[in-house]
C-alpha cells in the first residue's frame, strides 16, 4: 500500500513525539517538520532526516496527512487551512477554543470527506480499550485526575488541560445526552482554575463526578465504574483493569460473595497507537475513534463546566 505523505505542524515537546512516530511507521512518509520556531523545526528536522519548515502554508496541497500540535488558540485557523485543502488531519486536544469553532471543522472535514481525528489520548489506554468486554451500562462514575502544575499546560484551566480527558470518555461510555451539570472550582497557582470538580447528571440516570486537579505533588489518573452487575475499577497511569462481580455464595446474609478479576497491560506507546489508527482510518477510510465531532461533545460540556465555575466566581 502506498505510504502516505504526513508533516506535524508544532515540534515543540509532544510535537517531536508526534514526528518520530511518523519516522518509525513504515506505512507512513514523513516529509517534513514545521514550527514557528526556527530552532525547533532545525533540530527536529535534523534528528529525523526530515525537511524543516517555519510557515505551515508551505505544506498545502504537499503532504497527505497532518498532526497538528501548535497552542490550543491556533488549533481552528490551522485545521482550516488543510481541511479545506482536503488533507486528513490529527489536531491535539482541546480541539478548538469554541463549540463554534469545532462545529466549522466538522462541517469541513465531512464535506471534504477526510479523517478528521482528535488527540484525546486516553481512548488509546490499553486499559480503555479493554473495557468493552465487561461494560454494560454504567449508573455511577467517579474519576480522579491528578497532576502536578506544568506550564506547558497553563493556556488553558484544567478542565481543558486536563477533566477533558475523562469527559470525553465518560460521554463516549455513557452514550447519552447530558442534562445538567453542577460544577465547583479554585485557582490555586494560575490565574485559571486548578482544581474542579464537576458532577454529569445524563438523560439514561447515569451520574459521573469527575476531579481534576493540577495542584497535586504526584500523577493519579483513576476512574470508577459502578454498574448492575459489576464495580469497574481503571488506573491509567498504571495501564491496569480490576473487574469485581457478585459471585456464588454469600459474603453475608443477603449479600454476595465478590468475584474480581485484576488486570495488568504493557506500558506500551499509547501515541504510536493513536497515530497508527489514524493512518489506519486514512487507508481504510474507517471513522476514526476519535471523530471531530468528539471533540466538539467533549469540548462543549467542558465549556459549560467552565461557564458555571465562571458565574460560581463571580458570585463569589
Amino acid at each position: 500500500m502506498q505510504k502516505i505523505k504526513a508533516a506535524v505542524i508544532g515540534v515543540g515537546y509532544l510535537g517531536r513525539f508526534h514526528a518520530q512516530k511518523y519516522h518509525q511507521l513504515e506505512n507512513a512518509e514523513l516529509v517534513a517538520v514545521c514550527d514557528a520556531n526556527p530552532e525547533n523545526a532545525q533540530r527536529v528536522a535534523e534528528e529525523l532526516g526530515v525537511r524543516a519548515i517555519n510557515n505551515y502554508h508551505e505544506l498545502v496541497g504537499k503532504v497527505d496527512a497532518v498532526s497538528i500540535v501548535v497552542p490550543t488558540q491556533l488549533h481552528y485557523e490551522v485545521a482550516k487551512v488543510f481541511l479545506e485543502a482536503g488533507t486528513h488531519v490529527m489536531l491535539e486536544k482541546p480541539i478548538t477554543v469554541t463549540v463554534e469553532q469545532a462545529q466549522t471543522l466538522v462541517d469541513i472535514a465531512n464535506s471534504k470527506a477526510v479523517i478528521f481525528q482528535v488527540g484525546h489520548l486516553e481512548r488509546f489506554n490499553p486499559a480503555i480499550l479493554a473495557l468493552d468486554s465487561a461494560l454494560t451500562q454504567p449508573l455511577f462514575i467517579e474519576s480522579h485526575r491528578v497532576a502536578p502544575f506544568n506550564p506547558r499546560g497553563a493556556d488553558v484551566s484544567v478542565i481543558l488541560d486536563l477533566m477533558i480527558h475523562d469527559i470525553d470518555i465518560i460521554l463516549d461510555i455513557v452514550n447519552s445526552p447530558v442534562n445538567h451539570i453542577t460544577a465547583k472550582g479554585v485557582a490555586v497557582l494560575s490565574r485559571d482554575i486548578d482544581i474542579a470538580n464537576a458532577r454529569l447528571e445524563f438523560e439514561n440516570g447515569c451520574v459521573a463526578n469527575v476531579t481534576a486537579s493540577r495542584a497535586g505533588m504526584k500523577s493519579e489518573r483513576k476512574m470508577r465504574l459502578f454498574q448492575h452487575d459489576a464495580y469497574i475499577s481503571i488506573d491509567f497511569q498504571n495501564k491496569s483493569l480490576g473487574i469485581h462481580r457478585k459471585g456464588d455464595g454469600e459474603m453475608f446474609p443477603g449479600v454476595a460473595n465478590i468475584e474480581s478479576d485484576e488486570q495488568a497491560f504493557a506500558q506500551g506507546d499509547a501515541l504510536l497507537s493513536e497515530i497508527e489508527s489514524f493512518l489506519h482510518c486514512i487507508q481504510t477510510h474507517q471513522a476514526p475513534v476519535v471523530s471531530g465531532e468528539d471533540g466538539k461533545r467533549a469540548l462543549e460540556t467542558a465549556m459549560e463546566i467552565t461557564r458555571l465555575l465562571s458565574e460560581s466566581s463571580i458570585k463569589q
